[in-house]
Protein backbone atom coordinates (compact mmCIF):
# COMPACT_ATOMS: atom_id res chain seq x y z
CA UNK A 1 0.00 0.00 0.00
CA UNK A 2 0.96 3.64 -0.36
CA UNK A 3 1.85 6.27 2.24
CA UNK A 4 0.36 9.71 2.76
CA UNK A 5 1.70 12.97 4.15
CA UNK A 6 -0.30 16.13 4.72
CA UNK A 7 0.34 19.49 6.35
CA UNK A 8 -2.18 22.14 7.38
CA UNK A 9 -0.99 25.39 9.03
CA UNK A 10 -2.17 28.77 10.23
CA UNK A 11 0.76 30.51 8.49
CA UNK A 12 2.70 29.52 5.34
CA UNK A 13 5.25 26.92 6.44
CA UNK A 14 7.82 24.76 4.65
CA UNK A 15 7.63 20.97 4.85
CA UNK A 16 11.34 20.25 4.31
CA UNK A 17 11.85 18.49 7.67
CA UNK A 18 8.85 16.16 7.40
CA UNK A 19 9.46 15.51 3.72
CA UNK A 20 13.04 14.41 4.44
CA UNK A 21 11.75 11.50 6.51
CA UNK A 22 8.85 10.79 4.17
CA UNK A 23 11.10 10.76 1.10
CA UNK A 24 13.25 7.97 2.59
CA UNK A 25 10.22 5.66 2.78
CA UNK A 26 9.90 5.65 -1.01
CA UNK A 27 12.31 2.80 -1.72
CA UNK A 28 14.81 3.55 1.05
CA UNK A 29 13.51 2.61 4.49
CA UNK A 30 10.32 1.09 3.04
CA UNK A 31 9.09 -0.65 -0.11
CA UNK A 32 6.99 2.11 -1.66
CA UNK A 33 9.01 2.52 -4.86
CA UNK A 34 6.40 3.07 -7.60
CA UNK A 35 6.48 6.86 -7.75
CA UNK A 36 5.80 9.85 -5.59
CA UNK A 37 4.31 13.34 -5.72
CA UNK A 38 3.70 16.47 -3.68
CA UNK A 39 1.42 19.50 -4.08
CA UNK A 40 1.76 22.92 -2.44
CA UNK A 41 -1.01 25.51 -2.36
CA UNK A 42 0.05 29.14 -2.74
CA UNK A 43 -3.01 31.38 -2.73
CA UNK A 44 -5.17 30.12 -5.59
CA UNK A 45 -2.16 28.58 -7.30
CA UNK A 46 -0.69 25.12 -6.84
CA UNK A 47 2.82 23.74 -7.33
CA UNK A 48 2.62 20.05 -8.25
CA UNK A 49 5.71 17.81 -8.50
CA UNK A 50 5.29 14.22 -9.76
CA UNK A 51 7.85 11.52 -10.54
CA UNK A 52 7.30 7.80 -11.27
CA UNK A 53 10.76 7.07 -9.84
CA UNK A 54 11.23 6.05 -6.18
CA UNK A 55 11.35 9.16 -4.00
CA UNK A 56 14.45 7.93 -2.15
CA UNK A 57 16.50 8.26 -5.35
CA UNK A 58 14.51 10.87 -7.27
CA UNK A 59 16.39 14.07 -8.26
CA UNK A 60 13.04 15.88 -8.19
CA UNK A 61 12.51 14.77 -4.59
CA UNK A 62 15.95 16.10 -3.69
CA UNK A 63 14.95 19.44 -5.18
CA UNK A 64 11.78 19.54 -3.08
CA UNK A 65 13.62 18.42 0.04
CA UNK A 66 15.95 21.42 -0.12
CA UNK A 67 13.49 23.95 -1.51
CA UNK A 68 11.69 25.75 1.37
CA UNK A 69 8.36 26.30 -0.39
CA UNK A 70 5.98 27.85 2.13
CA UNK A 71 2.35 26.78 2.08
CA UNK A 72 -0.63 26.49 4.42
CA UNK A 73 -1.75 23.18 2.86
CA UNK A 74 0.46 20.43 1.43
CA UNK A 75 -0.35 16.88 0.29
CA UNK A 76 2.31 14.28 -0.58
CA UNK A 77 2.15 10.61 -1.57
CA UNK A 78 4.55 7.72 -2.18
CA UNK A 79 3.12 4.87 -4.20
CA UNK A 80 3.04 1.08 -3.97
CA UNK A 81 1.03 0.22 -7.06
CA UNK A 82 -2.13 -1.89 -6.71
CA UNK A 83 -4.21 -0.73 -9.69
CA UNK A 84 -2.67 0.91 -12.77
CA UNK A 85 0.87 0.55 -14.08
CA UNK A 86 3.81 2.55 -12.79
CA UNK A 87 3.75 5.77 -14.79
CA UNK A 88 3.33 9.51 -14.52
CA UNK A 89 -0.40 9.40 -15.30
CA UNK A 90 -0.99 7.09 -12.32
CA UNK A 91 1.16 9.05 -9.87
CA UNK A 92 -0.53 10.85 -6.96
CA UNK A 93 -1.54 13.46 -5.94
CA UNK A 94 -4.16 14.25 -8.55
CA UNK A 95 -5.43 17.76 -9.32
CA UNK A 96 -8.74 19.08 -10.70
CA UNK A 97 -10.61 22.40 -10.69
CA UNK A 98 -13.96 22.84 -8.94
CA UNK A 99 -15.72 26.13 -8.08
CA UNK A 100 -12.75 28.14 -9.34
CA UNK A 101 -10.26 26.44 -7.04
CA UNK A 102 -7.74 23.66 -7.52
CA UNK A 103 -8.43 20.48 -5.54
CA UNK A 104 -5.70 18.00 -4.63
CA UNK A 105 -6.29 14.35 -3.71
CA UNK A 106 -4.11 11.39 -2.72
CA UNK A 107 -5.24 7.89 -1.69
CA UNK A 108 -3.80 4.91 0.12
CA UNK A 109 -5.72 1.67 -0.23
CA UNK A 110 -7.43 -0.57 -2.73
CA UNK A 111 -11.02 -0.21 -3.95
CA UNK A 112 -12.55 -3.34 -5.47
CA UNK A 113 -15.39 -3.27 -8.02
CA UNK A 114 -15.58 0.51 -7.79
CA UNK A 115 -16.88 1.65 -11.17
CA UNK A 116 -19.33 4.50 -10.55
CA UNK A 117 -20.94 6.26 -13.52
CA UNK A 118 -19.08 9.43 -14.53
CA UNK A 119 -20.95 12.15 -16.39
CA UNK A 120 -17.93 13.64 -18.17
CA UNK A 121 -17.30 16.62 -15.89
CA UNK A 122 -14.31 14.86 -14.30
CA UNK A 123 -12.61 12.03 -16.19
CA UNK A 124 -9.62 9.94 -15.03
CA UNK A 125 -6.47 10.22 -17.14
CA UNK A 126 -4.80 7.12 -15.66
CA UNK A 127 -6.09 3.72 -14.60
CA UNK A 128 -6.08 3.92 -10.81
CA UNK A 129 -9.02 3.37 -8.51
CA UNK A 130 -7.76 6.46 -6.67
CA UNK A 131 -8.19 8.91 -9.54
CA UNK A 132 -11.57 7.36 -10.35
CA UNK A 133 -12.70 7.93 -6.75
CA UNK A 134 -11.44 11.52 -6.83
CA UNK A 135 -13.33 12.28 -10.05
CA UNK A 136 -16.50 10.75 -8.62
CA UNK A 137 -16.22 12.71 -5.36
CA UNK A 138 -15.90 16.03 -7.19
CA UNK A 139 -18.70 15.11 -9.59
CA UNK A 140 -21.06 14.31 -6.73
CA UNK A 141 -20.11 17.48 -4.84
CA UNK A 142 -20.93 19.51 -7.96
CA UNK A 143 -24.24 17.66 -8.31
CA UNK A 144 -25.17 18.50 -4.71
CA UNK A 145 -24.11 22.14 -4.63
CA UNK A 146 -24.22 23.27 -8.26
CA UNK A 147 -21.93 26.02 -9.41
CA UNK A 148 -21.28 27.69 -6.06
CA UNK A 149 -19.04 26.42 -3.28
CA UNK A 150 -20.96 25.55 -0.09
CA UNK A 151 -20.15 26.54 3.47
CA UNK A 152 -17.38 24.33 4.85
CA UNK A 153 -19.68 22.63 7.36
CA UNK A 154 -22.02 21.60 4.55
CA UNK A 155 -19.04 20.53 2.43
CA UNK A 156 -17.68 18.36 5.24
CA UNK A 157 -21.07 16.72 5.83
CA UNK A 158 -21.47 15.97 2.12
CA UNK A 159 -17.93 14.58 1.89
CA UNK A 160 -18.74 12.38 4.88
CA UNK A 161 -21.79 10.91 3.14
CA UNK A 162 -19.83 10.27 -0.05
CA UNK A 163 -16.96 8.68 1.86
CA UNK A 164 -19.42 6.24 3.44
CA UNK A 165 -20.35 5.06 -0.06
CA UNK A 166 -16.79 4.57 -1.26
CA UNK A 167 -15.63 2.73 1.86
CA UNK A 168 -18.01 -0.11 1.00
CA UNK A 169 -15.52 -1.04 -1.73
CA UNK A 170 -12.38 -1.31 0.40
CA UNK A 171 -9.55 0.62 2.00
CA UNK A 172 -9.93 4.36 1.46
CA UNK A 173 -7.36 6.38 3.38
CA UNK A 174 -7.17 9.76 1.67
CA UNK A 175 -6.13 13.41 1.90
CA UNK A 176 -8.12 16.11 0.09
CA UNK A 177 -7.66 19.88 0.02
CA UNK A 178 -8.79 22.96 -1.89
CA UNK A 179 -6.17 25.19 -0.27
CA UNK A 180 -8.49 26.52 2.44
CA UNK A 181 -8.57 23.41 4.63
CA UNK A 182 -7.51 19.78 4.55
CA UNK A 183 -9.74 16.71 4.87
CA UNK A 184 -8.29 13.37 5.96
CA UNK A 185 -9.99 9.98 6.05
CA UNK A 186 -8.47 7.27 8.23
CA UNK A 187 -9.93 4.13 6.74
CA UNK A 188 -7.32 1.90 8.38
CA UNK A 189 -4.25 3.89 9.41
CA UNK A 190 -3.37 7.58 9.81
CA UNK A 191 -1.73 9.59 12.58
CA UNK A 192 -1.37 13.29 13.20
CA UNK A 193 0.47 15.76 15.40
CA UNK A 194 -0.20 19.44 16.08
CA UNK A 195 2.93 21.47 16.76
CA UNK A 196 2.45 24.75 18.60
CA UNK A 197 4.13 26.77 21.34
CA UNK A 198 6.08 25.84 23.36
CA UNK A 199 8.00 24.32 20.46
CA UNK A 200 10.62 21.63 21.03
CA UNK A 201 13.15 19.47 19.18
CA UNK A 202 12.02 16.69 16.85
CA UNK A 203 14.01 13.76 15.43
CA UNK A 204 13.05 11.83 12.31
CA UNK A 205 12.59 8.05 12.35
CA UNK A 206 13.82 7.50 8.81
CA UNK A 207 16.74 9.94 8.71
CA UNK A 208 19.18 11.03 11.40
CA UNK A 209 17.87 14.59 11.26
CA UNK A 210 16.84 16.78 14.18
CA UNK A 211 15.29 20.24 14.18
CA UNK A 212 14.55 22.61 17.03
CA UNK A 213 11.24 24.16 16.03
CA UNK A 214 11.68 26.97 18.56
CA UNK A 215 14.46 28.29 16.29
CA UNK A 216 12.34 28.37 13.12
CA UNK A 217 8.85 29.32 14.33
CA UNK A 218 7.06 32.20 16.01
CA UNK A 219 4.97 31.77 19.20
CA UNK A 220 1.67 32.00 17.30
CA UNK A 221 2.49 29.35 14.67
CA UNK A 222 0.45 26.15 14.61
CA UNK A 223 1.11 23.23 12.24
CA UNK A 224 -0.81 19.98 11.87
CA UNK A 225 1.06 17.11 10.17
CA UNK A 226 -0.82 14.00 9.06
CA UNK A 227 1.00 10.82 8.01
CA UNK A 228 0.27 7.16 7.44
CA UNK A 229 2.89 6.38 10.12
CA UNK A 230 4.51 8.84 12.58
CA UNK A 231 7.56 10.53 11.11
CA UNK A 232 9.40 11.28 14.38
CA UNK A 233 10.47 9.10 17.28
CA UNK A 234 10.56 11.64 20.13
CA UNK A 235 7.11 13.24 19.79
CA UNK A 236 3.62 12.05 20.73
CA UNK A 237 1.49 11.45 17.66
CA UNK A 238 -2.27 10.89 17.83
CA UNK A 239 -3.60 7.77 16.14
CA UNK A 240 -6.66 8.64 14.07
CA UNK A 241 -9.15 5.82 14.76
CA UNK A 242 -9.93 3.64 11.74
CA UNK A 243 -13.19 4.75 10.23
CA UNK A 244 -12.98 8.51 10.88
CA UNK A 245 -13.12 11.54 8.62
CA UNK A 246 -11.25 14.66 9.82
CA UNK A 247 -11.39 18.35 8.96
CA UNK A 248 -8.20 20.37 9.60
CA UNK A 249 -8.04 24.15 9.32
CA UNK A 250 -5.53 26.76 10.50
CA UNK A 251 -3.33 23.99 11.90
CA UNK A 252 -5.98 22.36 14.10
CA UNK A 253 -8.51 19.54 13.95
CA UNK A 254 -11.91 21.23 13.63
CA UNK A 255 -14.27 18.26 13.45
CA UNK A 256 -14.34 14.50 12.99
CA UNK A 257 -17.13 12.09 12.02
CA UNK A 258 -17.26 8.28 12.03
CA UNK A 259 -17.32 6.34 8.79
CA UNK A 260 -17.97 3.00 10.47
CA UNK A 261 -19.87 2.01 13.63
CA UNK A 262 -18.19 2.48 17.01
CA UNK A 263 -16.97 5.21 19.37
CA UNK A 264 -14.38 7.73 18.18
CA UNK A 265 -12.12 10.22 19.91
CA UNK A 266 -12.98 13.88 19.64
CA UNK A 267 -10.34 16.34 18.35
CA UNK A 268 -8.32 17.92 21.16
Amino acid sequence: MCQLLGMNCNVPTDICFSFSGFQARGGGTDVHSDGWGIAFFEGKGTRLFLDPQPSATSPVAELVRHYPIRSKNVIAHIRKATQGAVGLENTHPFMRELWGRYWIFAHNGNLLDFAPPLDGSFIPVGLTDSERAFCWLLQELRHRFGGQAPERTDLFDALHQLTLEVTQHGEFNFLLSNGDCLFAHASTKLSHIVRQAPFARAHLKDQDVTVDFSDVTSPNDRVAVIATLPLTDNETWTDMPPGTLWWFEEGAAVKTLPTRPGPIKKPA
